[in-house]
């Protein structure tokens, strides 16, 4: 990895418990993530990475503890005002637009980033014309950084899997988030699929200095390219550090090799 200066902690997780009716899904989990690390969440299958991802984004509101994102903390705030405040995410399942061409795809993600209201936009007059061509400006840039020019007006539903999840991440990256959440980004993909999209991890995290929060559950992906991983097991944390210190703890051991299961 190129060395970058990894600084202080930018959003704390502190003391989560998330149920549903009597069920647990999470149990007074604590961490912090710092400016510009990659940082993984793993765990085996029902662990609660991904209700752990919804609590940080908005999609739930944990029944106790706190999130704090550079020096705020949110209760209660939905996915879009966590999107305001700076992070973006990608989903396991791809929520993409199949019938719209990639260019529109990532558009999409500039929603935010949009002053003029939607009668300007459709109409694509004045200020409306003016900003519709500096957001696809930065759009293209996106197109160019994750490698798809060929694909810009191909409708997304016909593109091989790959290169969809490329396109969600680049809607992502519209948003030009501080935090990129990272759901699954690797999951049903093959070995060179993998190994271009853990390049483009890292070129986010380097480039645009984005830092970046992944589940994966893909342990040598992990391994690689993460600077710190919290480990999770049936909704409780059971490890965390760098990718040597949680590869040596016995309870993240067991918890995967099933011995204390």
């Amino acid at each position: 990895m190129s060395e970058r200066k990894i600084g202080g902690a930018i959003l704390e997780v502190s003391n989560i418990s998330l149920r549903f009716g009597g069920v647990k899904a999470l149990t007074d989990i604590s961490f912090d993530v710092r400016e510009h690390e990659v940082r993984a969440i793993i765990g085996p299958n029902g662990a609660g990475k991904s209700s752990m991802l919804n609590c940080i984004n908005g999609v739930y509101t944990p029944q106790e503890g706190s999130i704090t994102f550079r020096g705020q903390t949110f209760k209660g705030m939905n996915s879009r005002q966590v999107a305001e405040m700076g992070m973006a995410r990608t989903f396991q399942s791809l929520a993409l637009f199949k019938g719209m061409s990639v260019i529109d795809n990532i558009m999409s993600g500039r929603n935010l980033r949009m002053k003029t209201n939607l009668f300007q936009q459709a109409i694509r007059w004045g200020a409306g014309e003016r900003e519709e061509s500096e957001h696809r400006e930065f759009v293209e840039k996106i197109i160019d950084f994750l490698e798809i020019q060929a694909y810009r007006k191909t409708p997304v539903g016909r593109l091989p899997y790959g290169l969809q999840k490329r396109v969600d991440l680049g809607r992502a990256l519209a948003m030009e988030p501080q935090v990129l959440l990272l759901d699954e980004p690797m999951a049903g993909m093959n070995v060179e699929e993998k190994q271009d999209m853990c390049r483009f991890i890292l070129d986010v995290n380097d480039e645009y200095g984005t830092t970046v929060v992944l589940i994966e559950h893909d342990m040598s992906v992990v391994m690689d390219i993460s600077d710190r991983v919290v480990v999770l097991d049936y909704g409780k944390k059971i490890g965390d550090g760098t990718p040597d210190e949680v590869r040596a703890n016995p309870d993240v051991i067991s918890a995967y090799l099933g011995t204390g299961h």
